[in-house]
């Protein structure tokens, strides 16, 4: 049924949100819809959905859009005619003028004030009428949050550049409001990085780390919102007003702190601030020998929670020796990173921590993540990454079998090492010891994905974006849900949308990529995954750019490609037989994706990986008999 106000406010936002980032994805494609009204606004079971596109106007068209298409498209209306519905007009649209994504900023904040109010923003006994009060009049003022009746009144300004300048600049703003509306009764939190103050910039990592650390504790808070590592560390290094990063990251507070380290001592300094004023709640200096680090964690931690009114559950420490702390820190630092020089150093600096203490079990637990990492992108086999995965797994299982972080990097284990279908249940423990995670989140999304639970999946995947917004990784994890479930075109927008907040991100490149070629748009692929091979000539990398170089009729590229992995292999260099894969499904080659994908599967190679990044693709080919059984026998369907 059409959306329909008036209703209550914790209810319109939730709406508004799903509204504002439908009008996000088409204006990222250059459409302006121009005629917003809750009778285009469905509402179902699923959410929202805007409906009737019929008056839309194309900005700008893709490359693979032919000129005449483009001009037909372009061309739906002669400049000088008034179009749209009378009561939700830009000023710009009832003056017959030229409009871009901002008029349906403003329309979005007619539609908004009469969800809340159940009346029309602009009204009048005529079209004209209706036109006058939309150039002339202010709305009357709603019995709404002073922060909600902002955001409308910022829509509704007359000028286009006195509004929101994007979708996304509303969507923050809305977030910030969310996350400020009493109805929400949830304290929220964000911890930015600490500066590194020391003259060492080595010491970076155990800045990171302690901010990091802070998180892990105030996670395990009932009730209380704090926005994952990946969003929050985006701002680092950025002279950004508090005030700003707490709108952008929808949350009420914002911890912010420095660290100075010379020989055995430490300082650090911290202070909590309420984002709508600026005004510190808390502050305080901590001048301490470094093995006091971890009471100086708890100390803050629960200042904090002291501050916002909620209890602090105490959470058992992970190590008692600090350099062993140290290098898992900085292990920490370098698998984040996600490629493969540093995930090999973290590797060394996790296998450094357990000679210093052996109990360490989080440092099994990084260890083992980072052979699964080297893993989904084909670095190594699964006979050199599978024997010390499981090993570091079972030993942080052994020792630490009810924190979320080892219960995760069991099911990461199983994932891309063992039984794909077995990871489910570690993925949902994970998320019921941590449901603050983006991570376990955003991967038990992807696992139901593969299983074709479309509305399982989305949840999640939507529950990882709005605890993790501006992390580009966890966008890009997104973008698989979606691609696993065949919705390539809302697979490019968050990959876009992970390289909107990093440009150049390979991982966002890589899904790009994929998208694009799904959608059939050939030549758009090859030009985004040249980009991803550009950075990285990982084998994975290249099989993709050879199956875009063969389904655009670019065949001698496509074997050039399989020859430069041909001669890798006799080099002695491990190259997936799934790389070579992805190049014969590009060709249609059947014969030759028989025994790629026969062999792919003997090599064990992640059915995740696959089903991404080729049998997205192997529709067309599945009439054949044997690929048919292999691929019944990997996926169960």
């Amino acid at each position: 049924m059409p959306v329909k106000g008036p209703m209550p406010v914790d209810q319109a936002l939730k709406y508004a949100t799903q509204i504002c980032e439908a009008l996000g994805a088409a204006h990222r494609k250059g459409i302006v819809h121009r005629d917003l009204k809750p009778a285009n606004i469905l509402v179902n079971a699923s959410g929202v959905k805007l409906l009737d596109f019929g008056l839309a106007q194309i900005e700008s068209t893709s490359t693979s859009q032919s000129a005449d298409d483009a001009t037909q498209a372009l061309d739906l209306t002669q400049a000088g005619t008034i179009l749209g519905t009378a009561a939700y007009m830009s000023p710009e649209q009832a003056q017959a003028k030229p409009v871009d994504a901002r008029s349906d900023i403003f329309c979005f904040g007619a539609v908004l004030y009469e969800m809340l109010s159940g009346r029309r923003a602009f009204d009048g006994d005529s079209a004209v009428g209706i036109a006058a009060a939309i150039l002339h009049k202010e709305p009357d003022p709603l019995d709404v949050p002073p922060e909600l009746r902002n955001v409308i009144a910022r829509c509704l300004r007359k000028s286009a550049s006195g509004r929101y300048q994007s979708a996304a600049e509303l969507s923050a703003a809305l977030a910030a409001v969310f996350a400020a509306n009493p109805a929400a009764r949830q304290p929220s939190i964000a911890v930015l990085p600490f500066t590194n103050m020391s003259r060492d910039a080595d010491d970076e990592y155990f800045s990171d780390g302690l901010s990091e650390e802070i998180i892990n504790a105030l996670v395990k808070v009932p009730g209380l919102k704090v926005i994952a590592r990946t969003s929050a560390f985006a701002f680092k290094g950025q002279n950004i007003d508090i005030r700003k990063i707490a709108e952008v990251l929808g949350v009420a507070n914002v911890l912010e702190g420095s660290v100075r380290r010379a020989g055995n001592r430490i300082r650090v300094t911290a202070q909590l601030i309420t984002a709508g004023d600026g005004s510190h709640l808390w502050s305080e200096r901590y001048d301490r020998q470094m093995e006091d680090i971890f009471e100086v964690q708890d100390e803050i931690s629960h200042a904090i929670a002291d501050q916002l009114k909620v209890t602090l559950v105490g959470v058992k420490q992970a190590t008692k020796n600090l350099e062993a702390y140290e290098l898992y820190l900085k292990g920490r630092h370098l698998a984040n990173q996600r490629l493969p020089v540093t995930v090999r150093q973290a590797i060394n600096a996790f296998e450094e921590a357990i000679k210093l203490d052996p109990e360490f079990a989080l440092a099994y637990s990084g260890l083992a993540d980072c052979y699964g990492i080297l893993r989904v992108y084909g670095w190594i086999s699964a006979a050199e990454g599978g024997p010390p995965a499981l090993a570091a797994m079972s030993k942080a299982v052994a020792l630490a079998p009810s924190v979320w972080e080892v219960i995760f990097s069991r099911g990461f284990y199983t994932f891309y090492f063992g039984k794909w279908r077995e990871a489910g249940p570690d993925f949902q423990k994970a998320v019921l010891c941590n449901s603050q995670s983006s991570l376990a989140q955003g991967y038990m999304g992807i696992f139901h994905a593969m299983n074709n639970r479309a509305e399982e999946a989305l949840a999640h995947a939507m529950q990882a974006c709005r605890q993790d917004p501006v992390s580009p990784y966890i966008h890009g994890l997104t973008a698989c849900t979606f691609h696993l479930l065949d919705s390539f075109d809302k697979a490019e927008d968050y990959a876009r949308k992970s390289l909107d907040l990093q440009p150049k991100y390979l991982f966002g490149l890589w899904m790009l990529g994929l998208s694009l070629s799904s959608q059939g748009r050939y030549q758009e692929a090859v030009e985004t995954l040249q980009e991803v091979v550009a950075v990285s000539r990982a084998p994975i990398f290249i099989g993709l750019l050879g199956s875009a170089y063969n389904a655009a009729g670019r065949a001698e590229d496509g074997n050039r490609l399989v020859r430069e992995l041909e001669e890798r292999r006799s080099r002695g260099e491990y190259i997936s037989s799934m790389s070579f894969l992805n190049i014969f499904v590009g060709a249609g080659d059947i014969p030759a994706v028989r025994r790629a994908l026969s062999e792919s599967i003997a090599e064990r190679c992640p059915a995740f990986t696959m089903r991404l990044t080729s049998l997205c693709c192997m529709t067309a080919i599945r009439t054949d008999p044997e690929i048919n059984h292999m691929l019944v026998e990997l996926l169960g369907y």
